[in-house]
């Protein structure tokens, strides 16, 4: 329990902080085909007989540069998206095929475990390099936060005051590759984009100031991650996986109760 708490409060915080911009910048479906890319990577590197993680890192973080470079200015739309999308899911039936008829005997859970998550079964190595994958996307982030911010709001505009915004796009989905990779042994590939989406569609709107938006996010993914962990541990029949993502949806559902009041409180100021 202390390895998941320390490597889901890491993946948390850079899961809300890339999720903001994903969600700012319209790439929700970029995290969606990042999370199945991950699958393909993972049995990619199982057939193959290496780690799983070196298949995760690796297919998330090409497949994401290759989106962004076949998009306009780092920015793929939904055809590139969807044909990578459905490409990278045949190769990932190959690589099932390959995998569970020359390895499933050696390691039969490995598969399992890359769909819906096993934070609870981390190890302290594995949650020193969760914590080390988080500290660089967060520097990433605060580094590239600005430029990041102008060019997700007017990409035009962005552009014509010199900020390279293809590049930038290219740099952001290289941090969106690698927290999906990190974050799929916390909550599984098919539940990522819950942990991505939710806490900072939440918090968009909660806040209309950017930067308390964006740490907001991080906060709330950092406390669904808490509240999942102590459920799955009081009721151990629930998956952590399912009780992180049920409480970030929670999160998102609970923002439209808070809008109305924060929108009123605004126009009587």
């Amino acid at each position: 329990m202390t390895n998941a708490v320390l490597a889901g409060t890491a993946i948390a915080v850079a899961a809300g902080l890339v999720g903001y911009f994903m969600v700012l910048r319209s790439q929700v479906f970029t995290g969606d085909a990042l999370s199945h890319v991950s699958v393909t990577g993972a049995l990619a590197a199982l057939a193959f007989g290496v780690d799983a993680r070196l298949g995760l890192f690796a297919a998330t973080i090409a497949v994401g540069i290759g989106i962004a470079l076949l998009g306009l200015r780092g920015r793929a739309d939904d055809i590139v998206i969807g044909s990578v999308f459905a490409w990278m899911l045949g190769l990932g039936v190959l690589f099932l095929s390959l995998y569970t008829t020359s390895r499933s005997t050696s390691n039969g859970a490995a598969g399992v475990s890359v769909l819906f998550g096993s934070i609870l079964s981390i190890s302290s190595p594995r949650a020193y390099v969760a914590v080390a994958v988080a500290l660089a996307v967060v520097l990433g982030i605060v580094v590239m936060a600005r430029p990041l911010l102008f060019a997700s709001v007017d990409e035009a505009v962005a552009a014509a005051r010199g900020v390279r915004v293809g590049a930038l796009g290219v740099a952001f989905l290289v941090l969106v590759g690698a927290v999906a990779a990190e974050a799929t042994q916390a909550v599984g590939a098919l539940l990522l984009l819950g942990l991505l989406a939710a806490p900072a569609g939440a918090a968009i709107r909660l806040s209309a100031r950017p930067y308390r938006a964006l740490w907001l996010s991080a906060a709330l993914a950092v406390v669904a991650t808490w509240i999942g962990l102590a459920v799955s541990h009081a009721a151990p029949r629930v998956p952590p996986s399912f009780a992180i993502v049920a409480a970030a949806s929670a999160f998102y559902a609970l923002s439209f109760l808070a809008v109305p009041r924060r929108r009123g409180s605004s126009a009587s100021m």
